[in-house]
């Protein structure tokens, strides 16, 4: 079977010898050593100054919005995944649908203005697959309009743009360190900002808003990061150019074969990280034709991001249509370390066949 992605596991020996620390210490929780050596490490791979890992990727969001958002209209993409939608309703926020560029796939920055309310409180775009938002242009929107901006950067480790970590764009930028991530920790995620007045006010939130043992700050969650999960965060970051240059092996079939399909624009100024590989069929019926013919391969893509979250039950239904038609035709292929080359031209094959 080829599936759409594979979890990276580190070599065991390198992960029993952080277990093996956690066992000599007994202790599991509560930011122990190994979690404040992955935010360390994290922060020098980087080159940034502030990290703080998290349970999940979709808790940040969540605590985010908590911090910044008031309860108001968010200015949001209907092209991302569902966790996106749901944190917004979940913190009793109201979602406002952007439609999305039809080649980046990314927020459509010159229609965030028209959708500004007086009820706006934050912009909350993702960079899809890795592709950087055109966070110029948003940046000076947010300004003009007293916003804040919250970037779901769930997909972007590893990703630089304009020379610079892409998570240091907006007032926070959330990641996923979920397993089927490019760098994971099983199950984790991770706040970044680089406003020194929002550090604090993340820090105490994501530790149910602890100042001392005793005393608290203002409201909070639990979002830490266990030291089982820091662990295998350090194994997996010591593989990362590996993991990174397999990948990118793939990417270059792909793009040197698969000249039939409309593929992701990346925008111009980024380093990308490989993480994910879109390609837009014509219509719906020839995706899903392609997919039958895969399937018979023991081929398994993914209708990654498949409903436009405009269309979702829980939301009040906005019409983007770029988002709506793209997310029937789009298919993310097969990527992963150690995709054989191989199955990757078999893959080829069967596409422009079809």
């Amino acid at each position: 079977m080829i599936p759409v992605t594979k979890s990276y596991l580190p070599p065991k020996d390198e992960y029993l010898s952080w277990l093996n620390q956690i066992y000599e210490k007994e202790w599991l929780t509560n930011r122990g050593n190994l979690v404040q050596l992955l935010e360390k490490r994290i922060q020098e791979r980087l080159k940034i100054d502030w990290v703080l890992a998290t349970n999940n990727g979709t808790i940040p969001i969540q605590i985010a919005l908590k911090l910044l958002a008031g309860k108001g209209e968010i200015i949001t993409t209907p092209f991302s995944y569902v966790a996106t939608t749901s944190s917004i309703v979940w913190e009793d926020c109201k979602p406002v649908f952007v439609d999305i560029h039809p080649e980046f796939l990314t927020i459509d920055e010159s229609r965030i203005e028209e959708a500004i309310t007086d009820s706006t409180t934050c912009i909350l775009a993702t960079h899809v697959f890795g592709n950087p938002c055109n966070v110029e242009k948003i940046d000076q929107i947010a300004k003009k309009h007293d916003l804040y901006v919250i970037y779901d950067a769930a997909h972007c480790f590893d990703v630089n743009y304009n020379g610079k970590s892409l998570f240091e764009y907006g007032d926070v930028s959330t990641c996923s360190f979920h397993a089927t991530k490019i760098f994971h920790t099983a199950e984790g995620g991770a706040l970044f900002t680089s406003k020194e007045d929002l550090k604090n006010k993340l820090f105490y939130s994501h530790n149910f808003g602890h100042k001392t043992p005793v005393e608290f700050q203002g409201v909070g969650i639990n979002a830490k990061l266990s030291e089982l999960h820091a662990a295998m965060g350090l194994s997996v970051l010591n593989h990362m150019d590996e993991i990174i240059s397999s990948r990118k092996g793939v990417v270059k079939i792909y793009d040197e074969q698969l000249t039939n399909f409309q593929r992701l624009k990346i925008r111009e100024g980024t380093e990308w990280n490989y993480s994910y590989y879109p390609i837009i069929f014509e219509t719906e019926k020839e995706l899903l034709q392609s997919l039958e013919i895969l399937k018979e391969h023991d081929i398994y893509p993914r209708r990654y991001f498949m409903p436009s979250l405009n269309e979702l039950s829980y939301v009040e239904y906005q019409a983007t249509p770029i988002s709506e038609s793209i997310s029937r035709r789009v298919l993310c292929l097969p990527l992963y370390y150690g995709l054989e080359e191989g199955n990757v031209r078999k893959i080829v094959s069967l596409l422009n066949k079809n």
